[in-house]
C-alpha cells in the first residue's frame, strides 16, 4: 500500500472513531428519552443504522456479483465477498438489537411477523453465501455460484422494506422514510442523532471494507507466490 493510501486509511479510521464518539454523546446525553417507550428506545440509534448497513452491504454484493458475472474479473469477486461478510455482521446486529428493543414493548423477544421472518431469511441466505465460499474449492465456478446466490439473496430486501406496508405486522412502519416525509413525527433532535449514527455506521462500513479487501488481495498475492515458487522448482 502506498504512503498516500495509508494516510487516507488512517484519516478514515480517525473520522469514524470521532463520529462514533460524538454519536454516543448524542444518544446518551443530548437526545431526550422517548415518552412512550422509555430508555430502551435508544437502541433505535443502533438498530436502524445496522439495518441500513446490512441492506447497503448486500446491495454492494448484488452490484459486484453482476459485474463479476459480466466481466469475470477477480476484483469484483473480492468486493462482493468483503461486503457480504460485513453485511452478515450488521444483519446479525439487527437480529440481536431488535429482540432487545421488542421485549419490553411487545412482551416477547420474537414474533413471526413478515418483517422479522424475512430479515431472518436474508441473514440465512448470506450465511449460506459465506458457507458456499468457504466450504468449496477456490476457483471460477465457486465465484460464479456465489455471485448467483448474492444476486438472488438481494431480492429479499425490497420484500423486507415493504412488508410493513403490505401487511399488518407487529413491527412499526418506517420511522425515517415515510409517506408523511423524512423523519415525520420524530423530534428534531432524534432525527439529527439518528442521522449522525447512520453516518458513523456508514464510515465504519468503508473502514471494514478497506481492511477486508486489503487482506483478501494479500491472500491472492501469497497464493500466487506459492504457485510461482512451486513451478520454479
Amino acid at each position: 500500500m502506498s504512503e498516500e493510501a495509508k494516510q487516507s486509511s488512517s484519516i478514515l479510521i480517525w473520522l469514524t472513531a470521532l463520529a462514533f464518539l460524538i454519536g454516543m454523546a448524542a444518544i446518551f446525553i443530548y437526545v431526550p428519552t422517548e415518552q412512550m417507550e422509555g430508555a430502551v428506545q435508544r437502541i433505535m440509534y443502533f438498530h436502524i443504522p445496522a439495518a441500513w448497513l446490512a441492506f447497503f452491504s448486500f446491495f454492494i454484493v448484488f452490484i459486484c456479483s453482476i459485474l463479476f458475472l459480466w466481466k469475470k474479473e477477480r476484483e469484483w469477486d473480492i468486493y462482493a465477498l468483503a461486503s457480504a461478510e460485513i453485511g452478515v455482521i450488521f444483519c446479525s446486529l439487527v437480529l440481536i438489537t431488535g429482540p432487545i428493543w421488542a421485549r419490553p414493548i411487545w412482551g416477547a423477544w420474537w414474533v413471526w411477523d413478515a418483517r422479522l421472518t424475512s430479515t431472518l431469511i436474508l441473514w440465512l441466505i448470506y450465511v449460506s453465501y459465506l458457507m458456499l465460499r468457504y466450504q468449496t474449492e477456490a476457483g471460477s465456478m465457486r465465484a460464479r455460484f456465489a455471485a448467483v446466490l448474492g444476486i438472488i439473496g438481494f431480492l429479499d430486501i425490497p420484500f423486507i422494506h415493504f412488508s410493513v406496508l403490505w401487511w399488518r405486522t407487529f413491527h412499526p412502519p418506517p420511522k425515517m422514510i415515510s409517506p408523511e416525509g423524512l423523519g415525520a413525527g420524530m423530534d428534531t433532535s432524534m432525527v439529527a442523532t439518528l442521522m449522525l449514527s447512520l453516518g458513523a455506521f456508514t464510515l465504519l462500513y468503508f473502514v471494514l471494507m478497506g481492511q477486508r479487501i486489503k487482506v483478501e488481495k494479500m491472500k491472492d498475492e501469497v497464493e500466487q507466490l506459492k504457485k510461482d515458487h512451486l513451478y520454479s522448482n
